[in-house]
């Protein structure tokens, strides 16, 4: 599952928007039968459909980030 993470979030920071992100992430799908069976063992894991694994780690992974975000802005304005 490691290895998968890993890939979407290389993914996400080579590409400036989600829908790039995710062109980029389902032709990788089509091009590699390894990643399609390591996604769709990723997504049986975290309880994901196959169309909509990827859409989720997005999500969380930007909330993530927001929270981080957030927690820094927080801190300055305490000072």
């Amino acid at each position: 599952m490691e290895n998968m993470t890993a890939f979407f979030e290389e993914i996400i920071r080579q590409n400036p928007s989600l829908d790039m992100a995710e062109a980029e992430f389902r032709r990788a799908l089509v091009d590699d039968p390894e990643l399609r069976r390591q996604y769709r063992d990723y997504c049986r894991e975290v309880g994901s459909s196959e169309k909509n694994g990827f859409l989720d780690f997005c999500e969380e992974y930007m909330q993530e980030e927001d929270n981080v975000w957030n927690s820094l802005n927080d801190y300055d304005n305490q000072e």
